[in-house]
């Protein structure tokens, strides 16, 4: 089945998602962790610390992280979760913003605990069961097709495994969805024009938001692609949700 968020491309050319995408992230890698924080309006930080926190009971000792990026949700995973993950594997199909987070965990003296690989999600090379948890955080919404990506995620987990990810969402009622559509259609654009050269990428976020599958239809289908015992909270009043789900256990 395909849904509305994979028509959603951010340059409007005959390439496909993926390839567009991974072109967008290396264009804005250098300036993306500051767009991030100045687009969440620095709520980024608190929302994926939350996230991170209902991982609490799970095993988490080898960890995939997913659509990675610049590393930041790989690094606090390791500063947070208890106890701390033996081995953090981060994979995204943009090598330039991985290129950031490398000497993020670098700079951090992380190179031995947090890796990275350039691989879709789509299409792992990994052998099944190899992780004991999936995360990702504001990635998913770029997936060029979600349900391969998250059969794909199931099957690398281990059984009793769980998928943990965050994604950005629409407020459901007002007056924040009011509020919601000003920071959408005006503020993003503000902002992206002061620090981005690619205003095209930026341009993409809230049109891929408005058509991302969230709430009820989001869990229905994770659940359809194998997972089950599917969760999900809603943050700041509908803006960002968090949602785990489990692989069965054998």
């Amino acid at each position: 089945m395909s849904y509305k968020s994979e028509k959603v491309i951010p340059y409007k050319t005959d390439e496909s998602k993926s390839v567009q995408v991974e072109h967008m992230f290396n264009g804005i890698a250098s300036r993306y962790d500051a767009l991030n924080s100045w687009l969440s309006l620095g709520m980024d930080m608190g929302w994926r610390k939350k996230a991170l926190s209902k991982l609490q009971g799970y095993r988490t000792h080898n960890l995939l992280d997913i659509a990675t990026g610049t590393g930041d949700f790989a690094i606090l995973a390791n500063n947070i979760l208890k106890p701390k993950p033996k081995q953090i594997t981060g994979i995204d199909i943009s090598d330039g913003m991985m290129d950031v987070g490398r000497e993020k965990v670098k700079k951090a003296q992380l190179s031995d605990i947090i890796s990275f690989e350039h691989q879709d999600c789509a299409d792992m090379t990994f052998g099944n069961e190899t992780f004991d948890a999936a995360i990702a955080s504001f990635g998913v919404r770029n997936f060029a097709d979600i349900d391969k990506s998250f059969q794909e995620i199931v099957r690398v987990l281990n059984p009793g495994g769980v998928f943990m990810f965050l994604e950005l969402t629409t407020p459901k009622y007002q007056p924040i969805k009011f509020f919601y559509n000003i920071y959408s259609n005006s503020f993003i654009p503000f902002i992206t024009r002061l620090l981005s050269n690619d205003k095209r990428a930026y341009d993409y976020l809230p049109e891929s938001i408005k058509v991302f599958p969230q709430g009820e239809e989001m869990v229905s289908i994770l659940k359809k692609c194998g997972f089950s015992n599917v969760k999900s909270w809603s943050l700041t009043l509908g803006v960002c949700t968090i949602y785990l789900a489990e692989k069965a256990a054998e």
